[in-house]
């Protein structure tokens, strides 16, 4: 049903009542899941609602400048059942960047254009290590690395072997 509303939501052009239901409404109901907001408060809202379902891993992440992803253009706040951190692109061993250098283009087609650059090892610094700390914290998220660190690791990994793109491949061939 939300899918229908998208249209709409983009002619607005600002957050809706939907940028915050959709996590929360997601049939799937993953068991591990990393969510990302545009705001502090529904940051921490988020993580209540998700701590009353015991058997659910969660990570939330705020950009304190308003990203609702790791963008690296500063701090972000990550809350998730274990406490919250503030962790800084540094603290990822990652240099911070612009929100120009993080442009994701003017329109789909133009996104789409730099994610596949992204996994072919075509892509700018900005746009590669920001894709590499989101990475880093969903593996984290989901146990499969200790830490960020970790994460970066196998995530950068996957992209320099191709692995990641190939995994694309395969999930497009199944459309």
């Amino acid at each position: 049903a939300l899918k229908n509303v998208a249209p709409l939501r983009k002619e607005l052009g600002v957050k809706t009542f939907f940028n915050m239901l959709g996590p929360l409404v997601n049939p799937a109901r993953p068991r591990l899941q990393l969510v990302g907001v545009f705001s502090l408060e529904l940051a921490r809202l988020y993580a209540y609602l998700h701590q009353q379902e015991a058997d659910r891993e969660f990570l939330i992440v705020h950009s304190l400048d308003g990203y609702d992803e790791v963008s690296l253009t500063g701090p972000v706040k990550l809350i998730s059942r274990h406490g919250e951190e503030l962790l800084s692109p540094a603290g990822l061993g990652l240099p911070m960047t612009t929100p120009e250098a993080l442009f994701g283009g003017d329109t789909v087609a133009e996104a789409a254009q730099i994610f596949l650059r992204v996994l072919r090892n075509e892509a700018p610094a900005a746009h590669r290590n920001a894709v590499l700390a989101n990475a880093a914290l969903a593996l984290r998220t989901a146990g499969r690395a200790a830490d960020a660190a970790e994460g970066l690791a196998l995530a950068a990994e996957s992209l320099d072997s191709g692995r990641a793109r190939q995994a694309f491949e395969k999930l497009l061939s199944l459309n």
